[in-house]
């Protein structure tokens, strides 16, 4: 089959495309990088010309309120563009527990987006996964100091990026869901925890000091953002830092 990776040269885009060629398909990477741009268009009635899925992977360039915004148009560009060049699948990357979270601007928005694929007209299929391995640098970096790290005692349920687009990369090659699967890595950890686990492995002196109000996963209530009944990914957290 003809693959349109939109958002193909980043970092889970970039693996899908290489997956998906290695199993005989022909995956196209398209970026802006490339000409092809979902907020004003252009390049997508060529980028999508002939392709039998397309898996769209592109990201909002912010985290706040604007995200909406940039949902909504590129949603609505790619599935316009998606239903004129005949695409019978439409393939998006989300987040387990987006639409338990509203508090968070960011993840309102990927929530906007699943209901615009599901709404639209084209068979589709939404992968929601956990909270990447390789962002943990990002999390800690937001409330550290010179001495300490604060973090609230969410739970998360990390997985490795090349798990996250080896599974995108099998749903895409299968039949539409019409729904979501959900997929997770093996281990559940408070955040705090999963934080002091990190700076050890890395020889990082600093002290992880527990906050419940410490960065944007203090808003998050429970453990909405794990699925002990989700696909379960290989890589352990552990191992990965390895």
């Amino acid at each position: 089959m003809k693959f349109a990776v939109i958002g193909g040269t980043g970092l889970i885009g970039s693996q899908v495309v290489k997956d998906l060629n290695a199993a005989g398909h022909e995956a196209v990477p398209h970026s802006k990088s490339t000409g092809v741009d979902v907020i004003t268009g252009q390049g997508l009635d060529e980028a999508l010309a002939g392709a039998d899925v397309v898996v769209n992977l592109t990201n909002s360039p912010t985290f706040d309120d604007a995200s909406l915004a940039f949902f909504r148009t590129s949603m609505d560009n790619l599935l316009a563009a998606a239903e004129k060049a005949g695409v019978g699948h439409f393939v998006i990357l989300s987040i387990v527990g987006t639409d338990q979270v509203p508090e968070m601007d960011y993840y309102r928005a990927k929530t906007l987006q699943e209901k615009i694929l599901a709404d639209g007209p084209i068979p589709y299929s939404i992968v929601r996964a956990t909270q990447f391995m390789d962002f943990m640098d990002a999390v800690l970096s937001w409330t550290a100091d010179a001495d300490t790290v604060r973090l609230p005692v969410t739970p998360i349920q990390p997985i490795a990026s090349g798990d996250v687009a080896d599974a995108v990369a099998e749903v895409a090659a299968g039949p539409p869901l019409n729904g979501i699967r959900n997929i997770a890595g093996p281990e559940i950890f408070p955040l705090d925890e999963l934080g002091r686990i990190t700076l050890s492995r890395k020889g990082d002196a600093r002290t992880v000091v527990t906050d419940p109000t410490a960065g944007m996963f203090a808003v998050v209530k429970g453990d909405v953002l794990t699925d002990r009944n989700a696909h379960l990914a290989p890589t352990r957290y552990t191992d990965w830092l390895s």
